[in-house]
C-alpha cells in the first residue's frame, strides 16, 4: 500500500497544478480585444450600443498632458548670437527689449510667433512651433461641428479641453453632420488637419450605415462605380453586407473623401434613405473601444507621428541655433527630420475601382499601422494604465 501510494502522490502533484495556468491564458486573450477600437461587427451585433451603459469604460481626462516649457527670452537671444546671457539680461533691465510691443522682463518666456524687438528694431528668432496635439472625440447625434452656430445648437467644441495660450485652437479633421455619430479627430495643427483631409492622400473613412431596404447587386455596383451628385461624382471604395432586421439593413462602406453629407446623398441617389450613420475609422485611427459619446482621449507622441507620416508630413524636431551643439554633439543645422513622403498617395483612385463588395479593395491602412496595431492603440493603453494606478472614475470631456 505504501509503495503504491508514493508514486501516486508524486505523480498527482503535476496533475493538480496543470489546470491552473488556464485562467491566466484566457485573461491574456481578452486584453487585445479591450485595447482595440470598434469595428463594423460591433455595431451590427449591438456591442457598440451596449458599451455605452457599462461603468468600466475609458474615462478621459479633463486636462491635456503637460508640454515642455517654452524657452526663456535671454537664452534665445544669446543663442541667436546677439550677446551673452548676462548682456541680454542687462538689455532687458534697461527696457531696450520688447515682446509683442510690451516691455520684456527678466525670466520671461517666449514662444513661436512672438515678435521680439531690440531698441525698436524687430529681431528674427528661430523658435520651433509647439508640437501638434490630437484628440479623438466620440461625437454623439445632435451636435454640430462648428464654433458658432446661428441656431444655438450644441457644438462639439464645447466639450473639448482648453489649449494653453500660444498653442493655437482646435481644428476638426473633417466634419460629421448633425445626425451622424462616431469618430471625429481634432488637432491644434492646421497643416496636419488640411493634409489629413486632402483627397491626394486618400485616407479612408469607414462607416456603418443602416439604410431602409436592401441594396441590389446593381445598386451596389453603381455606388462602387460612381453616382452623380450635385457637386460631382462620388463612389465608395468598398461595400460590405452586415445583415439587419426587417426593412433596416446594415452596410459597411469606405470612402476616401469627405464632402458634405456625402454618404447619405450617395445612398439617396440609388433610392435608399440612411436611418443611422456611424463613423468607426479614419485612416488607421479606430474609434477607441469604450470611449463614450461626448468624451475624448488625447493621442500620444507615437500615434501623432503615425498620423503625420500618413499625411506625408515630416516630423518636427528642435533645431539648434547656429554654432550650438545638438544632443549628438554635432554643430550645424540640427537633426534631420524623418522622411514620410508618399504615404497614401494615389489611394483615392484605387479606392474608387472595382466591385469587391466589401473586401477592402483599397488595401489602404497598412502604412498607417503602428508596431502595436492601429493608431490610437498606444494612447488608449497608456490612459487605461493611468486609470488603474490612479483609481477613480472621474469622467472628462462630457
Amino acid at each position: 500500500m505504501n509503495d503504491d501510494s508514493q508514486p501516486d502522490t508524486a505523480g498527482g502533484m503535476p496533475e493538480a497544478s496543470a489546470p491552473q495556468p488556464a485562467p491566466r491564458t484566457r485573461a491574456r486573450e481578452k486584453k487585445p480585444e479591450a485595447q482595440e477600437g470598434y469595428r463594423f461587427d460591433d455595431v451590427v451585433s449591438g456591442a457598440f450600443d451596449a458599451d455605452e451603459e457599462r461603468a468600466d469604460e475609458l474615462p478621459p481626462k479633463r486636462v491635456l498632458q503637460p508640454q515642455a516649457e517654452t524657452p526663456k527670452l535671454h537664452k534665445v537671444l544669446a543663442q541667436a548670437g546677439l550677446g551673452s546671457r548676462l548682456e541680454m539680461e542687462q538689455l532687458i533691465l534697461e527696457g531696450r527689449i520688447s515682446v509683442n510691443n510690451e516691455p520684456a522682463h527678466i525670466g520671461q518666456r517666449v514662444q513661436y510667433g512672438d515678435q521680439v524687438k531690440i531698441n525698436g528694431k524687430p529681431i528674427r528668432l528661430r523658435i520651433d512651433p509647439p508640437p501638434p496635439r490630437v484628440i479623438a472625440y466620440h461625437k454623439p447625434v445632435g451636435e454640430v461641428v462648428t464654433h458658432d452656430d446661428p441656431q444655438n445648437r450644441p457644438t462639439v467644441f464645447r466639450k473639448l479641453p482648453r489649449l494653453a495660450p500660444g498653442q493655437g485652437k482646435w481644428q476638426s479633421v473633417g466634419r460629421l453632420d448633425l445626425n451622424t455619430e462616431g469618430l471625429l479627430l481634432f488637432t491644434s495643427s492646421g497643416d496636419l488637419a488640411n493634409k489629413l483631409m486632402h483627397p491626394r492622400f486618400g485616407l479612408e473613412r469607414e462607416y456603418a450605415a443602416r439604410v431602409l431596404g436592401a441594396l441590389s447587386d446593381e445598386e451596389k455596383q453603381r455606388l462602387l462605380d460612381g453616382v452623380p451628385l450635385e457637386d460631382g461624382t462620388a463612389s465608395f471604395g468598398s461595400i460590405g453586407d452586415g445583415g439587419g432586421e426587417g426593412a433596416n439593413c446594415w452596410y459597411r462602406v469606405t470612402i476616401s473623401e469627405g464632402r458634405n453629407r456625402e454618404v447619405r446623398r450617395m445612398f439617396e441617389a440609388v433610392g435608399h434613405a440612411v436611418s443611422r450613420l456611424i463613423r468607426i475609422r479614419y485612416g488607421a485611427m479606430l474609434l477607441p473601444r469604450g470611449l463614450r459619446r461626448g468624451a475624448w482621449v488625447e493621442l500620444d507622441e507615437r500615434d501623432i507621428r503615425a498620423l503625420m507620416q500618413a499625411a506625408g508630413m515630416q516630423e518636427q524636431r528642435p533645431r539648434p541655433a547656429p554654432g550650438q551643439r545638438n544632443a549628438r554633439g554635432q554643430r550645424g543645422q540640427g537633426a534631420a527630420p524623418q522622411q514620410a513622403r508618399g504615404q497614401g498617395r494615389g489611394r483615392n483612385n484605387d479606392a474608387n475601382k472595382g466591385g469587391n463588395g466589401g473586401k477592402g479593395g483599397s488595401g489602404q491602412p497598412d502604412p498607417m499601422k503602428t508596431s502595436l496595431g492601429y493608431i490610437g492603440h498606444d494612447s488608449v493603453l497608456r490612459q487605461r494604465q493611468g486609470q488603474k494606478r490612479g483609481g477613480g472614475q472621474r469622467r472628462g470631456g462630457r
